[in-house]
């Protein structure tokens, strides 16, 4: 009988020039998941060993350059790197946003992208981006999740962004979805609508399923300072956030709102709910941060694929000095293997 290989999980570095290949580095010495799958990191070679040599507190570990198809297993002291197509060598300097780091993050990201869609790997995870290097080598897209939907053929919109924070003993966790994307405050509010927000709560409602293993308690925030005091401060709960909820009720959901949302993360962090549908970008980025930034996994709902990614930024201010944090890293791996062993896809 032949047995079948563990999935390949692939990890880029995000930003070559902030924290990413120092947590991709570190995470990798220290993941337990080189048991379950098949890790590898896309990245330019050169880069990784001068990271290694270079930057204080990097774990001991060999670089060995692979093809995307080399089917050995991964190991913590072994770190097998794939270089991304049509790779430019460019000098980046460490802590210094350029369009030579935006272009190598870009390029780790579609090839990553590219091998998954032709079935060679089955999971991204990913560092952290600098949208400014990012558009400065020509990629106009507001961070990776509107990258890899493009990349899928798809608009911005057909993804949601949601933020995995989990639990410091156990399976569980706190999921959190956002309605709307990298944008301004004033065009978040603008594109709400009943079918954005029923479409979030159904993509976190199967991820959820998939990572507990059993039907997820969600609740829906209110956009509104105390829920829009029944119309005083805007009609948006009534208008868009309860249609979307008694939709997501009729479709067997276990779901509540729209709840006030200064007390509903409170409720949320003490375990009332194991899901949240927030409406824009900091409403649910603050809490779960404050909750646990380090712990946190930012996962991508709505493409034919798994992704994973830290929490944090690129933090340029403190590249090179010891005291990159991999936990995000580490978590993310932990989220992509898991949902790749649940079959869970987009």
């Amino acid at each position: 009988m032949t047995q079948l290989l563990p999935p390949v999980v692939l990890l880029t570095c995000g930003d070559p020039a902030g924290i990413g290949p120092e947590v991709a580095a570190l995470a990798w010495a220290a993941t337990a998941a080189h048991a379950r799958a098949r890790l590898r990191l896309v990245a330019d070679p050169a880069l990784i060993a001068a990271t290694l040599a270079t930057r204080r507190s990097m774990p001991a570990v060999r670089i060995t350059t692979v093809s995307a198809t080399d089917p050995r297993p991964s190991t913590a002291a072994e770190l097998l790197v794939v270089a991304p197509a049509n790779l430019t060598a460019e000098a980046v300097v460490p802590g210094v946003a350029t369009a030579a780091g935006g272009r190598q993050a870009a390029a780790a990201v579609t090839t990553a992208l590219t091998l998954v869609r032709g079935g060679t790997a089955q999971a991204i995870v990913t560092g952290p981006l600098h949208k400014a290097a990012l558009h400065a080598a020509g990629h106009e897209v507001p961070g990776h999740t509107e990258l890899l939907a493009r990349g899928c053929g798809l608009p911005d919109d057909a993804a949601s962004m949601m933020l995995w924070l989990p639990a410091t003993n156990g399976p569980d966790g706190l999921g959190v979805v956002h309605a709307t994307l990298h944008q301004s405050l004033r065009s978040a509010v603008a594109d709400l609508s009943t079918e954005r927000i029923a479409a979030a709560g159904q993509r976190l409602a199967a991820l959820l399923t998939a990572l507990l293993h059993r039907p997820p308690r969600i609740a829906v925030a209110a956009l509104n300072p105390h829920g829009g005091e029944g119309g005083l401060f805007g009609d948006e709960e009534p208008r868009l956030i309860r249609p979307a909820v008694e939709r997501l009720a009729a479709a067997g959901l276990t779901i509540s709102g729209p709840l006030p949302a200064d007390t509903l993360f409170l409720r949320a962090s003490r375990g009332a709910f194991d899901g949240v549908v927030a409406l824009y970008h900091d409403q649910g980025h603050i809490p779960v941060k404050l909750l646990g930034m380090h712990r946190a996994v930012n996962i991508t709902l709505g493409l034919p694929l798994v992704r994973t990614s830290v929490a944090h930024g690129t933090a340029f201010d403190i590249v090179g000095q010891g005291c990159a944090d991999p936990t995000s890293m580490l978590s993310a791996i932990d989220a992509a293997v898991r949902l790749v062993a649940a079959g869970w896809c987009g």
